[in-house]
């Protein structure tokens, strides 16, 4: 279901951002808005439409296309975690970046450690965006960071990197334990370990702009 007696600006379907109009095709963008438009009415067609993004917008536009939907259908958390456990990891890609649009409070957060327990990068890189930052307790934030070190996932994925790893000193044990073991083990230890390592450093700047959200945008 959708959240009940929207506000006519919760109504309206959001417009399509310039750089996507842009680079879609003429039919393409027609199926966009009308989807959008179909999204805003209390019915389910908005999920098939999630389904057919791909195939409609072409696989560089499709995650965009589904967080588009999955806003101007406005769905209450307990759809998301529907779409989520059913849905393709697209699906549940798309779910993780509209999260922060669609929830305001920590309710959802079982997606997110849910897609944290996984070894999909991509999954990963969803799921460590604005809503997590704003969330995720330091225990699961932590071990979240240490999973993308783990993964390969640039830290420049995490969401309010500088600000939440800013004089932690429970994250910097835990980094200085990892690169331990990789040099006893005679393995490099990654850039991103000594980026995030410095940040914990309580006289490093807390607002640094490495680390962010995916595409430099609120994912």
């Amino acid at each position: 279901m959708t959240h009940p007696h929207p506000t006519p600006s919760e109504a309206s379907p959001p417009p399509l951002p310039d750089d996507l109009r842009t680079h879609l095709t003429p039919p393409a963008r027609h199926w966009l808005e009308a989807a959008l438009t179909e999204a805003t009415h209390p019915a389910p067609a908005w999920e098939l439409r999630l389904a057919e993004a791909r195939r409609r917008c072409g696989p560089a536009h499709a995650d965009a296309a589904r967080v588009l939907i999955l806003r101007a259908a406005r769905p209450a958390p307990a759809d998301l975690a529907r779409v989520y456990q059913q849905g393709t990891a697209d699906e549940r890609r798309a779910v993780l970046h509209a999260l922060p649009h669609l929830v305001p409070g920590p309710e959802s957060l079982p997606l997110v450690e849910d897609a944290l327990r996984t070894n999909d990068t991509r999954l990963l890189e969803a799921a460590v965006g604005p809503y997590a930052a704003r969330h995720l307790t330091p225990h699961l934030w932590r071990h979240a960071v240490l999973k993308c070190l783990f993964t390969g996932v640039p830290v420049a994925r995490v969401a309010q990197l500088a600000t939440r790893a800013h004089g932690d000193a429970e994250l910097a044990r835990m980094l200085a334990d990892f690169a331990a073991e990789r040099t006893a083990a005679g393995r490099p230890v990654p850039e991103d370990l000594l980026h995030v390592l410095a940040l914990t450093d309580p006289a490093a700047p807390p607002h640094a702009t490495h680390g962010g959200t995916p595409h430099g945008k609120e994912s």
